[in-house]
Parts: C-alpha cells; sequence; structure tokens
C-alpha cells in the first residue's frame, strides 16, 4: 500500500444496492472512463500527493467514566486553517490535476448545453474558477463565482485572462454572508465532497445557497451521492503506523497509538487487499435533503469474498449527474481509478479472521462534531462470530 495520509491534510475542495461493489451507476462511471483519454492519465500520474500533516504530540487519549475514549489536548481544528488553506495554489493543482474529477464536470457541462445555455449558474466554493469557466464556455448567460479564500483575487484575474468577465462575476466572501446580486439562480454547481464524502462539511453552505437562491425546478450538480465501505487486509502497513507506537526503541508510547487510532487515515487502497463486498450506507439527494440528513447511522453487513484478515475498513464514495441527457459520474472507489480523495481507512482494534461467506456486521454513526462542525465524529460497532473468530467492540474515530 502507497503512504496515507492523515486526513487532517485538507481536501483540496447514484442510488444502489447494498454489496454492490464499487458503484452502482456502473454505466455512468464507465461513460466517464471511456472518456478520460490517455493524455489525461499522463497528467493524473504526475499529480502531486497531499503532504502528510503529523498531528499535534500534545494530543492524547484519556478513558472517561463511561468507557469511551476522549480526545483532549491541541484545540485546533480544521475550523482554524480551512478557507486560509484553499488560499494556495498547490491544493488547487492537485484537484485541476485529478482529471476523473475534472474531466466530468467538463464533460457534464459540455455534453448538455441544454442544461446551461441562457442560465444563471452559482458556482459555490469557486477556487480557482475552472467550473465558472466550463459553465460560461458552455453557454451560461452568467455565472457568479463565489470563493472565501483568498483564492477569489486569483480567479478573478484569471476569469479577466480568458475572456469571460462580462460573464462571470467572483464574490469574495462566505456563501452565508456575502450580498449577493441576484434573487434567483437556475443552477447551482459545486465540487463540494470532502474525504468521507462529508469531511469539511461544505455540503451544508450548498443546501444554503439551493435553499435561499434556486428557482423552483432548478438543477443542483451534482444532485446524487451515495457512500460505501468494505473491508481490506492491511496487517503490514498497520504495523508499520499503528502497533509501532507500542514500543518505540525500547519505551513505551502506545499512547499515541490510540490517538492514531482514532484518526482515519487517506490513501488509495490497492484492491488487492480488499476481502469483503462493498455494503451501501448512505444515498444523498442534494435536490431534496436538509442539512440534517448528512449525520445519520446506517447498518452495515460485509460478507468475505475469501479467506482471509480483516485489519480495517474502508470507505469511499460515488457521484452521480443525473439530469444529464445520459446520466454520468464517477466513484472514488478501490477498484475506479484513482482520485485525490483517495478513500479513508479506519483501522480495527480487532484482526478478524474471517473465511468466505463469513459476515461482519454493525452499524457505522456518522455525525458533526459538535464543536466544529467541520469536523467528522464516527462511531462504529462490529461484531463477528465466525468459524475462527470471534470479536465485538465500539471504535470511534475523528476525521480533522
Amino acid at each position: 500500500m502507497g503512504r496515507r495520509n492523515k486526513v487532517k491534510t485538507m481536501k483540496a475542495a447514484g442510488a444502489g444496492v447494498p454489496g454492490a461493489v464499487d458503484i452502482p451507476a456502473a454505466a455512468a462511471v464507465a461513460q466517464v472512463k471511456n472518456e478520460v483519454d490517455e493524455e489525461n492519465d499522463a497528467v493524473m500520474m504526475a499529480a502531486v500527493e497531499s503532504p502528510m500533516i503529523v498531528p499535534s504530540s500534545d494530543d492524547v487519549t484519556l478513558d472517561t467514566t463511561d468507557g469511551e475514549e476522549e480526545l483532549v489536548g491541541s484545540d485546533q481544528t480544521s475550523a482554524d486553517y480551512y478557507f486560509d488553506s484553499y488560499a494556495h495554489f498547490g491544493i488547487h493543482e492537485e484537484m485541476l490535476k485529478d482529471t476523473v474529477r475534472t474531466k466530468t464536470y467538463q464533460n457534464v457541462i459540455y455534453q448538455n448545453s441544454f442544461l446551461f445555455k441562457d442560465k444563471i449558474v452559482l458556482d459555490v466554493g469557486a477556487g480557482t474558477g475552472i467550473l465558472s469557466l466550463f459553465c460560461a464556455k458552455g453557454g451560461a448567460k452568467h455565472v457568479y463565482a463565489v470563493e472565501c479564500s483568498a483564492m477569489a483575487d486569483t480567479a478573478k484575474e484569471i476569469v479577466k485572462a480568458n475572456g469571460f468577465s462580462d460573464v462571470i462575476t467572483v464574490l469574495k466572501g462566505k456563501i452565508e454572508e456575502i450580498d449577493f446580486p441576484t434573487t434567483h439562480v437556475d443552477i447551482i454547481i459545486s465540487e463540494w465532497m470532502g474525504y468521507f464524502l462529508l469531511f469539511e462539511n461544505m455540503l451544508n453552505t450548498v443546501l444554503y445557497a439551493r435553499d435561499k437562491w434556486l428557482v423552483p425546478g432548478g438543477v443542483v450538480l451534482p444532485d446524487k451521492t451515495s457512500l460505501y465501505l468494505t473491508a481490506i487486509e492491511d496487517a503490514e502497513y498497520k504495523q508499520e503506523k499503528i502497533t509501532f507506537w507500542n514500543q518505540v526503541y525500547g519505551f513505551d508510547m502506545s499512547c499515541i497509538r490510540k490517538q492514531a487510532m482514532l484518526e482515519p487515515l487517506v490513501d488509495t487502497v490497492d484492491a488487492n487487499q480488499i476481502v469483503t463486498h462493498s455494503t451501501l450506507l448512505k444515498t444523498m439527494d442534494i435536490e431534496k435533503m436538509t442539512a440534517g440528513d448528512a449525520s445519520f447511522s446506517a447498518p452495515f453487513k460485509l460478507v468475505a469474498s475469501r479467506n482471509d484478515f480483516i485489519h480495517a475498513l474502508v470507505a469511499y464514495f460515488d457521484v452521480t449527474f443525473s439530469k444529464c441527457h445520459k446520466a454520468t459520474g464517477f466513484s472514488t472507489g478501490p477498484r475506479s481509478r484513482p482520485t485525490h480523495w483517495k478513500q479513508t481507512v479506519m483501522y480495527l482494534e480487532d484482526v478478524i479472521t474471517i473465511c468466505e461467506g463469513e459476515a461482519l456486521t454493525g452499524i457505522m454513526s456518522v455525525s458533526q462534531n459538535k464543536k466544529n462542525p467541520r469536523d467528522l465524529d464516527v462511531t462504529v460497532q462490529y461484531s463477528f462470530n465466525g468459524k475462527r473468530s470471534s470479536a465485538s467492540r465500539t471504535q470511534h474515530y475523528r476525521m480533522r
């Protein structure tokens, strides 16, 4: 497995059925794969990797009276550097070089001019303005590109340099606070998805804009997302990143191990490590859902496809643009082409010895952190009773 990145590294910004492998809308994803040519493959392979950001050594875990672990110590969360992180060009370079992501949006806009022609578009979290430029070139009457970071100033330069100043208006500020120059928009487009789909909570900003400015019958792009779970064998990397802390040059540093277990890792998982089928956790319809729907509890049943060991759970998501002439989208799953979202890996305390056909079952609960809603709290209750092992445990994770 490749080098893992702590989820603390900021993200550079269809309906399915349980048991489906990777993506329910397989035909939609296949369309995107076919459209991304060899030249784009080479570009994507050259994309920069997110740097590893090491968590503060001041953070420790303490056992509370009810038996749960609480993370204490450093109070810095993603809210402290969320917008500042998007001011640097590097994070945008990574996103732009993710051709699965960027090419999909480009195709959605260019190949569906009936959606965009003479329409007013709102680009939420515009970054460099690439989606706004696509929309302007695709026939939009006017595009409002809203970006809170200092990148908004750069986006204005880019818009001007490409001759779209009369079509694209860049607005600097938070969606919830800006003085918006129009009463309605026909389309809201945004690349709001974070690691684990919901990290950074940009979805709520899109929903706010939808409720305030989108006309009845208006379009939100993308309009559907699905979150999936699977399980992997990963003994070598768990030893390197987790068990390592038990004895470090003869000293007990297991307190750091507790912290490492709490923080999911973001990395590209080798498909050969997958031990079970995938299961659908949550599907969201962005045009209809409410902000509270992003917090949920969902049961899972992961059925083993072979005899092996389970060391970690892996989450990934699919994105669908169903309003297109031909539904399209992409998957961030381990069997699909890599994206900058990679996958989210959560190590288990137990090593599950599982036989083909046996199932690891449980419930995953996801909610916004009470202190900082851009962070995620994830709780996994799992149970297994197989021929060669058994386990039952509740584990807590924090994405921050």
